[in-house]
C-alpha cells in the first residue's frame, strides 16, 4: 500500500502554526498598527483643536477688555510714564526687577486713579472666566522684553507690579508689534516661573494710531498635556477592546471562508483516496461540500468535483476500453482540461478596465506541461503578474504547477509584496516537497494608478521591458532561488515604472530555447527582433508575432519544452475619458 503523503497536525501545531492561528495573528498585528496609526492622529488632532481653542479663548477675552478699557479710561498716560521709567533706567537698575527695593520705588503708579481704574477692569474679566491672568503690558524691541503695567492677580506669589518685566523671544516682540490685525495673534512657550503658557493679547492705540500697550492674557497649557493622558488613555483601551473583537470576528470570518472551506476539500480530498485505496465507488466527496466563497477556493472546489465526477466516468469507460493507448489518452485529455481550467483564457480580460491591457498563451510540449502563468487583481489598483515554469513535464509537473499556482494566487490576495509572496510560497512548499520538485517564477505587482511594477524573480527568466515610443529591451534583474529548491530563502524586489503606452513580455524558457533541426537555438536576440518587428501592436498580436517567429525558426522539428507568453500594455489611468 502507498505510503501516506498527508501529515496530521499536532494540537499545539494547530495552535500556533494553523492557517486559522496565522490569520488570527496578522489581523491582530493589522489592527494594532491600524490603531496606533489612529491614535497618533487622533492625539495630534486633538491637541492642536485644544490649543486653538485656548488661544481663540486668550484672544477673544484681551479682545473684549480692551474695547471696555479704551471706553472708560485713557491708558495712555498710565503706560506712557511706566515705558519711559522703564527706558530711563541703566541694565544694572533693571536686572533688580522684582526686588522689594525695585518696587518701592515705582510703586507711586499704583495709587494713580488710571491704575486702579484699569486693575478694576481686568479683574473682572478675570473672575469672570477661567484664564490664568489678564494684564496690561507694552513690549519693548530694543532689549525684546515685556514691560508690565497694570496686573490683576492677586496672588502675591505671581502678581507683577508696574514697570517689572520679563525677557521675551524676539519672535514674539516682532509678532505682537508687527500684526496687522488679521487672525489670532499670540505666543507658546515654556517659562521659567509659569511652565508652559499660551499668550495672546490685542494693542491699544492712541487717536494717532500708535501702539501705547497690549491688554494679554495668559492661559496655562497643563490642561492641554492632562487632555492628552486622558484621551490617550481612553483611546488605548477603546483600542484594545477593538482590536481584540476585530481580531475575533476576523479570524472567525476568514475561518468562515477560508479555513473551513480548505479543510473541507482536504478531507474530501482525503476521504477520497481512502475510498479508491479500500475500492468503494462512491463518487460524491466533493459534490456535497456547497463551498460559496466567491473566488480560487469556490473555483478549486468545483474543479475537483468535476475531476471526481471525471475521475468515475473515465474509470467506467477504461472498463470497456482494453488498449493502453486509449487508457493513457483519455487520462491526458482529463489532466488537459482541468489544467486549462485553471489558467486564465477569456480575453479581453477586464474588458470594464481600459488602464491596460493583458493577454497570455501556453502550448505545452506534452500533453499537460509544468509552466503557467496568471494574472489577476489584487484589489482595485493593483493587478498581480505571474511567469513560472515548474522542472520536468507532463502530468507530474502539471499537478505540482496547479499547487504552485494556488499557493501564490491565495498569498498574493492577502496584500503581500511580491517578494513575502515568493518567501511564503517557497515556504510552503519546501515543507511537503519529498519529490524535490521546484519552480522559476516572476512575480509583479503594477499599480494601476501610477504605473509603478514591483516585482521579483525567483531564478526565472529576465523580463522584457518596451518603453513608451520606444524598442523592447532586456531587465536583466537579480535573481534569486527557485522556489522548492531551499527553505528559508528571502528575494529581493525592484521597481520599474511604466508610462503609457509602455509593454512588458514575460516568457519561459521554451522560448529563447526552441532548438531546430540543426539543434540550434532560437536565443534572446531572435526573440527581441520578433518583438520589435511591431512594438506598436497589441498584446495579443506581440504573441502572435514571437511565436510566428519560433515556428519559422524551429519548423518540423520536435518541441521540446513548453512555451508559455504573457505581455501587458499599460495605457495608463483615464482623464477626462481618455486614456492618459
Amino acid at each position: 500500500m502507498p505510503k501516506k503523503t498527508v501529515r496530521e497536525m499536532n494540537a499545539l501545531e494547530k495552535k500556533h502554526f494553523s492557517l486559522e492561528a496565522k490569520t488570527f495573528r496578522s489581523t491582530i498585528m493589522g489592527a494594532i498598527i491600524l490603531g496606533a496609526a489612529a491614535l497618533l492622529l487622533g492625539l495630534g488632532v486633538y491637541t492642536f483643536t485644544l490649543v486653538h481653542q485656548y488661544i481663540t479663548e486668550a484672544f477673544n477675552l484681551s479682545k473684549s477688555a480692551a474695547a471696555i478699557l479704551q471706553e472708560v479710561t485713557d491708558v495712555e498716560p498710565l503706560s506712557t510714564g511706566v515705558v519711559d521709567a522703564y527706558n530711563s533706567m541703566s541694565g544694572a537698575e533693571r536686572d533688580k526687577t522684582g526686588t522689594d527695593e525695585y518696587r518701592k520705588r515705582f510703586s507711586h503708579f499704583t495709587k494713580r486713579e488710571d491704575y486702579k481704574m484699569i486693575r478694576k477692569v481686568l479683574k473682572d474679566f478675570s473672575n469672570a472666566v477661567d484664564i490664568d491672568d489678564i494684564y496690561l503690558a507694552m513690549y519693548n524691541r530694543e532689549n525684546n522684553s515685556l514691560v508690565y503695567i497694570v496686573d490683576s492677580d492677586d496672588d502675591p506669589s505671581t502678581y507683577v507690579m508696574p514697570v517689572d518685566w520679563d525677557p521675551v523671544p524676539e519672535k514674539e516682540v516682532n509678532d505682537f508689534l508687527n500684526w496687522n490685525g488679521e487672525g489670532e495673534v499670540y505666543s507658546i512657550q515654556n517659562t521659567q516661573n509659569y511652565g508652559w503658557l499660551c499668550t495672546s493679547g490685542v494693542p491699544i492705540k492712541n487717536s494717532k494710531g500708535e501702539t501705547v500697550a497690549f491688554v494679554l492674557s495668559d492661559i496655562s497649557l497643563a490642561n492641554v498635556a492632562n487632555g492628552m493622558r486622558n484621551f490617550f488613555l481612553l483611546y488605548f483601551i477603546a483600542m484594545l477592546i477593538l482590536t481584540n473583537l476585530v481580531g475575533i470576528l476576523m479570524a472567525r470570518h476568514m475561518k468562515k471562508k477560508l479555513v473551513t472551506p480548505i479543510n473541507k476539500i482536504a478531507s474530501a480530498a482525503q476521504k477520497y483516496v481512502d475510498d479508491r485505496r479500500s475500492g468503494a465507488t462512491d463518487s460524491d466527496h466533493f459534490s456535497s461540500l456547497d463551498i460559496r466563497t466567491g473566488d480560487e477556493i469556490e473555483n478549486l472546489s468545483l474543479v475537483m468535483n468535476d475531476m471526481e465526477h471525471d475521475l468515475a466516468e473515465y474509470e467506467e469507460n477504461l472498463t470497456k476500453i482494453t488498449a493502453e493507448k486509449q487508457r493513457i489518452s483519455t487520462e491526458l485529455s482529463l489532466a488537459t482540461r482541468i489544467q486549462a481550467d485553471m489558467l486564465p483564457s477569456i480575453y479581453p480580460a477586464f474588458p470594464e478596465r481600459p488602464e491596460f491591457d493583458v493577454y497570455a498563451s501556453m502550448d505545452p510540449a506534452k500533453e499537460v506541461g509544468g509552466d503557467f502563468y496568471d494574472f489577476f487583481l489584487v484589489d482595485n489598483d493593483h493587478l498581480c503578474l505571474v511567469m513560472a515554469d515548474v522542472s520536468g513535464k507532463g502530468v507530474p509537473a502539471a499537478l505540482f504547477m496547479m499547487a504552485s499556482k494556488i499557493i501564490i494566487s491565495s498569498n498574493a490576495k492577502l496584500g503581500k509584496s511580491p517578494a513575502q509572496i515568493l518567501s511564503d510560497t517557497n515556504a510552503a512548499i519546501c515543507s511537503n516537497n519529498r519529490e524535490e520538485m521546484f519552480v522559476t517564477v516572476w512575480l509583479g505587482i503594477l499599480e494601476i494608478s501610477t504605473g509603478k511594477l514591483t516585482a521579483a524573480n525567483a531564478g526565472h527568466e529576465y523580463p522584457v521591458l518596451c518603453e513608451a515610443d520606444g524598442q523592447f529591451k532586456l531587465i536583466k534583474d537579480k535573481h534569486g532561488f527557485v522556489i522548492g529548491g531551499m527553505d528559508g530563502i528571502r528575494y529581493k524586489e525592484y521597481e520599474l515604472m511604466m508610462q503609457p503606452g509602455s509593454k512588458l513580455f514575460l516568457y519561459t524558457d521554451g522560448v529563447p530555447e526552441a532548438t531546430n533541426a540543426k539543434s540550434e537555438l532560437f536565443g534572446n536576440d531572435r526573440m527581441i527582433e520578433a518583438l520589435n518587428e511591431d512594438n506598436s501592436a497589441t498584446p495579443d498580436n506581440i504573441l502572435k508575432h514571437v511565436r510566428r517567429a519560433v515556428d519559422g525558426f524551429v519548423k518540423d522539428a520536435e518541441q521540446f519544452d513548453d512555451l508559455t507568453m504573457l505581455c501587458v500594455e499599460y495605457k495608463g489611468v483615464q482623464q477626462d475619458g481618455k486614456e492618459a
